[in-house]
């Protein structure tokens, strides 16, 4: 994906809520990127998009995923074979933050797949770009993005 300095136009004042969330999300995986590419030379970033490309269900917006180099403890795997995984679940504009039921299902997930990480990166069009990572606690704490990705 090319990198872009340019700002993002903002949404017209005729678009319906939904049409306006979905310009929002898309410009969000689009400063999650560019953020983290100055970090995250490793990861590949995967996006879970819908029709027309919207949100799709589910409380995972982004997997970012990168080859693990260490030395396996089992040795029935070489390096290489295993993956670091982080789920990560965007929120732009004036998207609320998820909530406690929210946040159970985003640990559920890490369990279920040993993610190493569960991220919220939220986007405000000229005020912030904000990384928190969820605890044990299930509230977030704020992070960035060199002690996620680096």
């Amino acid at each position: 994906m090319a990198k872009s300095t340019k700002s993002p136009p903002p949404a017209t004042k005729q678009q319906t809520p939904v049409e306006k969330a979905r310009h929002t999300d898309r410009w969000t995986e689009i400063i999650l990127r560019a953020v983290s590419a100055r970090v995250a030379k490793r990861w590949r970033f995967v996006s879970f998009r819908g029709k027309d490309r919207g949100e799709w269900r589910g409380v995972v917006d982004v997997l970012a995923i990168r080859k693990d180099t260490h030395a396996p403890a089992r040795s029935s795997f070489k390096r290489g074979d295993l993956f670091d995984i982080i789920l990560i679940q965007m929120k732009g504009g004036s998207a609320k933050t998820p909530g406690v039921e929210e946040r159970r299902r985003l640990r559920e997930v890490a369990k279920y797949y040993r993610a190493q990480a569960v991220v919220s990166f939220q986007w405000d069009r000229g005020r912030t770009t904000d990384f928190f990572t969820l605890n044990r606690r299930l509230q977030w704490e704020p992070s960035t993005c060199l002690d996620i990705f680096g």
